[in-house]
């Protein structure tokens, strides 16, 4: 599959002919059992008796589907055993960069996710805490030959959707994994791909917000260009860059704000009383006027004050 947006679409319009109906009908299966079973069975999140189902189906009927085994292979439930790596100097100068670059995005995709997690779930997250088990993870997670990860949107949004609100989720969720891992890790090879689908189908669209975009799409035009423009790189480009990007709009738009906050008025008595401006040694000289200043004064604020 083509990596950019328009690309897959294309691509996914030129195989329509080869649609396969068992996994189109799992998929719809997923996508209607998360979206709406929630509402009856609540105390089993729909997304998990979406899976838990079609998986059953599809190894009991030999159903002609791909699933996580058939594309991936199967899992291993065996954990490495912990190992440092120790480099040389000539391989951390040229490891270095990269490094930093991936802690930087790692951490925006992290904090990007509490903050989808804060709209969805009315919480306040703890940035600093955030990054700091983030790094910890990180750091811990390579001696067992791990990958650096990052907090997950898609999984966040799935959580707080489904019903988690602390951060006793977060660990439950993790410990469930880990279960998952050491025990069923044979069982995972059996689920098949499009449940998987169909479940990220739903979960994209509560992480839209749709309600959100257009109550902005309804403010002012300075946000609405925020919007647009941070939207339109995410889809077409990279969601990193979208992200960089739009903090430097809206960085600029702040600083417009500011300014425009900002207040000279003229301090006078009534009727142009000037005794206002007398100070100890008389009168202040001709041509020299007094002004009160309210709002931040920023370096924006230059041209105007002149």
């Amino acid at each position: 599959m083509p990596a950019a947006f328009h690309e897959k679409w294309l691509a996914y319009f030129h195989a329509l002919d080869t649609v396969n109906p068992y996994a189109l009908g799992i998929g719809l299966f997923a996508f209607f059992s998360t979206m709406y079973l929630g509402r009856v069975v609540r105390v089993v999140p729909g997304s998990l008796i979406a899976i838990v189902v079609a998986t059953i189906v599809t190894y009991w009927f030999q159903l002609p589907v791909d699933t996580i085994g058939s594309q991936f292979g199967v899992i291993s439930g065996a954990i490495p055993v912990p190992h440092i790596y120790l480099v040389d100097w000539e391989t951390f100068k040229e490891l270095l960069h990269p490094a930093l670059a991936i802690a930087l995005l790692g951490g925006i995709e992290s904090l990007l996710s509490a903050v989808v997690a804060d709209g969805m779930i009315g919480g306040r997250h703890r940035p600093n805490m955030e990054l700091i088990a983030q790094g910890g993870a990180n750091i811990f997670s390579a001696m067992f030959g791990g990958i650096p990860a990052t907090g997950a949107i898609a999984r966040t949004a799935t959580n707080a959707r489904s019903g988690g609100r602390t951060p006793i989720a977060g660990i439950i969720h993790a410990l469930f994994l880990l279960l998952v891992f050491l025990i069923a890790s044979p069982l995972t090879a059996h689920i098949p791909l499009a449940a998987l689908a169909g479940i990220l189908i739903v979960v994209a669209w509560n992480m839209s917000e749709m309600h959100a975009f257009i109550s902005i799409m309804r403010s002012n035009r300075y946000d609405i260009a925020v919007l647009l423009t941070t939207f339109l790189l995410t889809v077409f480009f990279d969601l990193i860059v979208a992200i960089e990007i739009g903090m430097v709009l809206a960085a600029f738009l702040f600083m417009k704000r500011m300014a425009d906050a900002l207040q000279f008025n003229s301090i006078l008595g009534e009727e142009g009383d000037e005794s206002l401006f007398e100070n100890e040694a008389g009168q202040l000289p001709k041509g020299v006027a007094a002004f009160q200043i309210n709002g931040p004064l920023l370096f924006r604020s230059g041209p105007t004050v002149l």
